[in-house]
């Protein structure tokens, strides 16, 4: 098969001329794959080795380096891999969730691949003429041109949408794997539920293999310097089924166990067949996760909490139900591609607050609770002096920090053990992030924040009957290759992998990028030189990216996995 030259990424004279080898600094690794698990945590993996089960993942950990990749504050899927793909926080990128709030507005919307406020290490290399391929990382919807290929991630809506850059890679796609999809497809009925369950975890083998086919078609097809593709639904899998994965599960269900341990075999066979696609190419290889995983044990409602002191009012029961009567009649009788209420409906129907007496909400969660506080200067129909904030701030945090509970795996323990203010968590510029919330508020380990408000309490428990999984900070990184060093462990930041590779190529990093290069990884000495700033032109879409139809295809997407209550 012929290898496809790219034909709309054109770099400008400057950008090719940073790639001369004149400008290239000692190099380390002459290729690079990446392969990503999305939520994959040594808690599970580790045991699965020891068992026997995981033999290619051992074998290179064994023959490399890895430990703890930390994740982002929000350990979640956007904010984290938009920090690998920048080597910058949130505070910088301007992602940490899937949904972003606008204060002036009052609305909510879902963050795409035009949303980020920096570049890209998939745009930084192609400038640098270095080919690149992705595959299925989320937050590259819609693609943008790169020098080589990009098949974007979870926040693509549906087969039907321009999901490839080149275009033409679409059609060969959908030709070669009619059965290619962006759902989740996990069904749940009552009766059945063993026969679901293992077309469940069939449907999640299968995207393992296919994502694996894709990347040995795209290497065959356009070649690349720098490839990754990425598992999403690792974490789907941990999501649904923690409680059936030893040996942390809960369940006592051996048959429904065993599915889940060979799907995570089925997983690992992928693996083999990457790593020797790598060898093929002299390729080094990185393993690594956005996030890692835990029980789900509770899902705190900090909005709960600031209705009981008095911040935040909610509609009385029959305002409540005309707001809902009418979103249903506007999704009957409208037509699809209109909106209702500007995108502020999640809000509405979740909460139906009045505003008029509002001066803190929870707007969204994303594992953490994004408050804001209803600034008369910044926020429509706000009721808070501008001259209030701060004390009204400090005061929202001393209490969230105080709120104590009774953890069942943890004890007696404060609800909120960290509430930050995000200009000192991402040491950035608070009046150039209006986006960001006021508070971030974090949860104790094995719980996730809602914005909906259920009963009266501010933590709804779960029971181990219906015990899932959710998000924790400590990912994995695993790395073998030429001059990796053989069996050693490194912790490392999720925002170090971009720094890492592009001084691992010989390429100079941005000197703004927050992460650091790995240089301990190796064996040899690597070379670190800095370059200046990579600044990211904003573009503003000419049409909204996404149609009230696909926002709300991805809110139920999204709600399906607990992201969106």
């Amino acid at each position: 098969m012929t290898r496809t030259d790219t034909t709309r990424f054109s770099p400008t004279k400057a950008e090719r001329s940073s790639s001369d080898d004149a400008d290239r600094v000692s190099r380390v690794a002459d290729k690079i794959l990446i392969v990503g698990l999305d939520g994959a945590t040594f808690d599970v993996l580790n045991p699965l080795m020891d068992a026997g089960q995981m033999p290619h993942l051992r074998r290179i950990i064994t023959e490399g380096t890895s430990g703890i990749l930390e994740s982002t504050k929000p350990p979640i899927t956007p904010a984290a891999w938009t920090t690998f793909m920048t080597g910058k926080g949130p505070g910088r990128h301007g992602i940490i969730d899937f949904e972003k709030y606008d204060v002036h507005t009052n609305t909510l919307t879902l963050n795409h691949t035009q949303s980020i406020l920096e570049k890209t290490i998939w745009e930084i290399l192609s400038e640098k003429g270095m080919r690149v391929g992705s595959i299925n990382l989320p937050m590259t919807y819609p693609p943008r041109p790169v020098n080589g290929f990009m098949i974007s991630g979870f926040e693509t809506p549906d087969i039907h949408s321009d999901f490839t850059y080149p275009p033409q890679l679409k059609e060969e796609i959908l030709l070669r794997w009619p059965d290619y999809t962006y759902r989740t497809n996990w069904q749940r009925r009552i009766l059945g539920g063993r026969r679901i369950f293992s077309r469940n975890i069939a449907h999640i083998a299968r995207s393992f293999e296919q994502g694996c086919q894709i990347a040995e078609l795209c290497t065959e097809r356009y070649g690349w310097d720098v490839m990754m593709v990425l598992f999403k639904l690792v974490d789907n899998l941990q999501h649904k089924a923690w409680r059936y994965l030893p040996p942390h599960g809960t369940s006592v269900d051996t048959a429904r166990t065993r599915m889940v341990t060979e799907c995570f075999n089925r997983l690992d066979e992928t693996i083999g067949r990457l790593r020797q696609l790598a060898q093929r190419e002299g390729a080094m290889v990185i393993i690594m996760s956005d996030h890692g995983h835990g029980s789900l044990d509770g899902k705190s409602q900090p909005n709960a909490l600031l209705r009981q002191w008095g911040h935040l009012v909610l509609r009385s029961p029959l305002e409540r139900a005309k707001t809902r009567a009418a979103y249903l009649w506007h999704r009957a009788t409208k037509p699809k591609n209109s909106r209702f209420a500007e995108a502020a409906m999640p809000i509405e129907r979740d909460l139906a607050v009045d505003w008029t007496r509002t001066r803190a909400c929870v707007m969204h969660a994303g594992m953490y609770g994004f408050l804001y506080i209803t600034r008369k200067d910044r926020w429509p129909g706000g009721i808070v002096e501008p001259t209030d904030y701060e004390a009204l701030r400090d005061e929202l945090a001393r209490r969230f920090r105080e709120v104590e509970c009774d953890h069942p795996r943890l004890g007696r323990c404060r609800l909120f053990p960290e509430v930050h203010k995000p200009e000192d968590l991402y040491r950035c510029n608070r009046d150039e992030c209006d986006w960001l919330p006021d508070l971030l508020l974090i949860p104790a380990e094995g719980l996730a924040v809602v914005r909906k408000i259920r009963g009266f309490g501010p933590v709804r428990w779960t029971s181990d009957r219906r015990m899932e999984g959710t998000h924790r900070v400590e990912g994995i990184l695993a790395v073998c290759g030429p001059h990796v060093r053989a069996g050693a462990r490194l912790n490392a930041h999720i925002a170090d992998i971009a720094p890492t590779l592009l001084a691992s190529l010989g390429l100079r990093v941005p000197v703004d990028m927050e992460g650091r290069a790995l240089t301990e990884l190796f064996d040899v000495a690597l070379p670190v030189e800095f370059e200046p700033p990579q600044k990211r032109e904003r573009v503003e879409p000419e049409k909204p990216v996404y149609s009230a139809e696909e926002m709300e295809t991805l809110s139920r997407r999204l709600s399906d996995l607990g992201y969106l209550e």
